[in-house]
């Protein structure tokens, strides 16, 4: 059992940038993969970007080249740094932590998951 709480959201206009922290309550070594999906009201969530213990990353097309995904295992915090922010990455931004990595993309329901962080983009 782990407790995931996200914060660093905000409001913040479009080509700004905005970082991302999630701190765990236990080690998060053991998690086969840790990443941050969003929602929008009215869509389904997301994946935006993930990463192994060891730092192999992988990001959505959306966000490739301007997010960047990384974590402090001493620390137990996963981060996602946010540049070149634009009004569509307005969302709720939620951490995960998963041992199953069958269908990281697109499977929005297993591990764990924190209560999300708002991200406000304004144009």
């Amino acid at each position: 059992q782990v407790q995931l709480a996200e914060s660093g959201g905000g409001l913040v206009q479009a080509g700004g940038s905005l970082r991302l922290s999630c701190a765990a309550s236990g080690s998060i070594f053991r998690f086969n993969v840790m990443g941050w999906y969003r929602q929008t009201p009215g869509k389904q969530r997301e994946w935006v970007a993930s990463i192994t213990p060891v730092g192999r990353t992988n990001y959505a097309d959306s966000v490739k080249g301007r997010f960047t995904i990384s974590r402090d295992n001493a620390k137990n915090t996963l981060y996602l740094q946010m540049n070149s922010l634009k009004p569509e990455d307005t969302a709720v931004y939620y951490c995960n932590a998963r041992n199953d990595v069958t269908n990281t993309r697109y499977d929005i329901t297993t591990g764990y998951w924190g209560q999300g962080t708002q991200v406000t983009v304004s144009s």
